[in-house]
């Protein structure tokens, strides 16, 4: 456990919980849980063990929402595994070249297809929220793995923030799924391209697993909360969530590219 004072860890765990919740209902936790990471850790910690200790946190509730979702929407997970392991090489192609360019230049590019995205799903508001009518077609399945894994996985490794968003709306554009299955797959998803970050940031010694664990056990609890909170209340709650999280996403995108 790092040498930081109790107010802290205690802030930390309370950012794990609603970040589990969010991530849960629409993606997006990664917003809340990174940057409490980033400013609670001591002076001179290194960014890695951020990143690394996020994912060893967000792999648990992720799990913790994903079996949550199965036991009660709907979810192919067959056809969901096959696009995570597409999504794992994905982000790993994307973190391979991260190394070696600037993302900032991608960024106002991210902002105009988030605001696209928002003035879609406002002028349809009908978007993702009927049932699927039938199970999805091979091509539609091929097209999910194209994009919403290899594509968005490729996002996912190269720059991360709004992963779980982008997925949500993809998988609810290419299969058809409401809006509530579409996050239940998203979260199987997000298992494997968690599960392959953690174990590159594993293998550099890069996660602090002490406080990773603790916050992870709220990270849980608001995870299945948040899954509930999506499956009781249907299909619109997650519309206007989806919502304020990709306005959330495009102002800090904002924030850091002309502000910081």
């Amino acid at each position: 456990m790092p040498d930081i004072s109790l107010t802290t860890v205690v802030l930390l765990c309370v950012a794990a919980l609603a970040a589990g919740w969010l991530d849960a209902v629409v993606g997006g936790g990664g917003l809340l849980l990174l940057p409490a990471l980033l400013l609670g850790l001591p002076a001179g910690t290194p960014a890695a063990h951020a990143l690394g200790t996020n994912k060893a946190v967000a792999i648990v509730g992720t799990t913790g929402a994903a079996v949550t979702y199965a036991r009660k929407a709907p979810v192919d997970v067959r056809t969901a595994v096959r696009i995570g392991l597409a999504a794992l090489a994905g982000s790993s192609g994307g973190a391979f070249l991260a190394a070696g360019m600037s993302t900032e230049v991608l960024k106002p590019v991210i902002m105009v297809v988030l605001l696209a995205v928002a003035a879609f799903v406002i002028l349809r508001p009908a978007f993702g929220t009927a049932p699927a009518t039938g199970p999805a077609t091979r091509r539609q399945i091929l097209a999910a793995i194209g994009l919403a894994g290899l594509g968005i996985g490729f996002y996912d490794g190269l720059i991360g923030p709004g992963t779980g968003t982008f997925l949500v709306l993809a998988l609810t554009a290419l299969l058809h799924l409401d809006l509530v299955t579409a996050s239940a797959t998203a979260k199987i998803v997000n298992c494997c391209t968690n599960a392959g970050a953690l174990a590159m940031f594993a293998w550099q010694g890069a996660v602090l697993w002490q406080l990773g664990a603790l916050m992870a056990t709220f990270n849980l609890a608001g995870a299945m909360l948040g899954a509930r909170t999506a499956l009781k209340r249907g299909s619109g709650f997650v519309r206007v969530v989806l919502l304020t999280v990709v306005f959330a996403l495009v102002a800090n995108m904002a924030y850091e590219q002309w502000l910081a």
